[in-house]
């Protein structure tokens, strides 16, 4: 086991012989948005994401499933799996069985399996002072999904949203390595700042983070503004106090942006300053419009993360 669980990193990696490593990976939750084949989807492109993060190609995947067998049509279910299968397949992985439990509350997701070579893992551990943070995808998923749930999302952001969060994270993560690439990882439920949070402290840096610099979905603005928010980004900002700051002069919408738990997020990859443009035109090159510089590594000061 040359990756395991000490620093929180996205996957676990073993070496089976010099040259070559398995990664593997679980996730699952409950549907965030109402038609079953997105949902399956999303929840499949978010449990290979952690394998792209660690620089690693995902070959298999095992479904992991809880459905209410009595309460719900069964075409329910085999649109949530059609979902999955086909992101699979996009990604080119082969998904080989699954397990499926009786449970009043849906969940879906996958066990991923992918491999690497151990000499080139990247983790969530490793950035430098002077390195510049980039980020791949917009933010702003939870706050998004939670307008749905209610209602109160239109079409354009809804879109949006789908579409990102429904984005496999392969291209990115081919365009990071051809990079030098000092540490990575998926931003997901801990939100920016809880994944930088996981990063700075592994590295013994702070994260200088530019608040203003952060790609936001569609909406976000009004949606803070009336209140969507998630009792993630609450856990989130309850775990963090005293770990991170945040400046006064941050607008709420950013504030809540950097806190809001994030499905199938993007890649947060500190890397040399010099590598920086290169990256970024390789990133837009390949479809990440959004992809922004959004901050520095600097020595570890008072804070772990610096929202400014």
């Amino acid at each position: 086991m040359i990756v395991g669980v000490s620093t929180s990193d996205d996957a676990g990696v073993f070496r089976l012989r010099d040259d070559l490593a398995i990664v593997n990976t679980v996730d699952f939750f409950t549907p965030i948005v109402d038609d079953p084949y997105t949902f399956g989807a999303i929840s499949a492109a978010n449990s290979l994401s952690d394998v792209y993060a660690m620089g690693g190609e995902p070959k298999t995947a095992l479904n992991v499933v809880c459905f209410p067998q009595k309460d719900l049509d069964k075409e329910i279910l085999v649109e949530i799996l059609r979902g999955g299968v086909e992101k699979a397949e996009e990604a080119g992985v082969v998904v080989v069985g699954g397990h499926t439990v009786d449970d009043p509350e849906i969940k879906y997701g996958m066990a991923v399996t992918g491999v690497i070579d151990p000499r080139r893992v990247v983790r969530n551990v490793g950035a430098k002072p002077g390195d510049v943070i980039v980020l791949s995808k917009p933010l702003g998923t939870g706050i998004l999904a939670t307008a749905l749930k209610r209602e109160k999302l239109g079409a354009e952001a809804s879109e949006a949203a789908v579409r990102s969060m429904a984005a496999l994270n392969k291209s990115a993560a081919e365009a990071m390595l051809r990079h030098e690439v000092h540490a990575a990882t998926d931003v997901t439920g801990f939100g920016l700042l809880g994944h930088g949070h996981e990063m700075a402290f592994g590295s013994g840096v702070t994260l200088e983070i530019e608040a203003a610099a952060l790609p936001l979905l569609p909406d976000l603005d009004r949606l803070v503004a009336d209140g969507h928010l998630t009792g993630g980004s609450k856990r989130n900002r309850a775990y963090l106090e005293g770990k991170v700051s945040v400046s006064a002069a941050v607008t709420p919408a950013l504030r809540e942006a950097a806190y809001d738990p994030q499905t199938s997020g993007g890649l947060m990859i500190s890397l040399p300053a010099r590598q920086v443009e290169s990256l970024l035109d390789d990133l837009r090159r390949s479809g990440w419009a959004s992809a922004r510089k959004i901050g520095r590594v600097v020595s570890h000061g008072r804070y772990w993360v610096e929202l400014g």
